[in-house]
């Protein structure tokens, strides 16, 4: 039976799958639209897969969202290494907004970190050579695409990278802080 873990952030969620194995090796079914229904998130509905591989380790990517009408939820999963996933809650309404989630998730744990929709998401990873697969509730849309400063003191995350060892793009280097942050 899959496990699921809930945080003190209304949303999120953490999602331990139920692993077969015998001397082949293991199984698992990695998501099941029924039993997300049911035990996550009913109603929302995946349309987009993707993959990310970082080379070196600390490679930082995030904070990511996209606006309204085209806001995304994802579901994010290690295939090969592990990161320090965190979720951000930009909802302005909630009572939890600019805290933040941050767990492990790695290739050996299996675990998949659900990330609803007004919440900015990012990553670090823990090793060389990490690919990352996430799914999306929506298409990619540039001009919905926004982000919020990795490394903004305000949000408390902290981060197993020290700032200047960090590799990110030049995009995820220029996002605003939350006290900046324009819907």
């Amino acid at each position: 039976m899959t496990t699921i873990e809930r945080f003190a952030i209304e949303g999120p969620a953490l999602i331990y799958p139920k692993v077969h194995g015998d001397a082949r090796g293991t199984f698992f079914e990695a998501f099941r639209q029924d039993l997300f229904d049911r035990d996550v998130a009913p109603g929302v509905r995946f349309v987009q897969d993707n993959q990310s591989f970082s080379r070196p380790a600390g490679t930082v990517r995030g904070l990511h969202f996209q606006l309204d009408p085209r806001a995304q939820a994802k579901l994010v999963r290690v295939l090969r290494g592990s990161i320090l996933d965190v979720a951000v809650d930009i909802r302005p309404a909630s009572p939890t907004f600019g805290q933040h989630v941050a767990v492990t998730l790695s290739a050996e744990n299996r675990a998949q970190l659900y990330v609803p929709v007004g919440f900015a998401h990012g990553f670090c990873t823990l090793e060389e050579d990490t690919e990352v697969f996430y799914k999306a509730s929506d298409y990619y849309s540039p001009e919905h695409d926004r982000g919020l400063a990795w490394n903004d003191p305000a949000l408390g995350i902290l981060w197993p990278v020290v700032e200047t060892d960090a590799t990110l793009s030049d995009r995820d280097q220029k996002h605003p802080r939350l006290a900046d942050l324009q819907p």
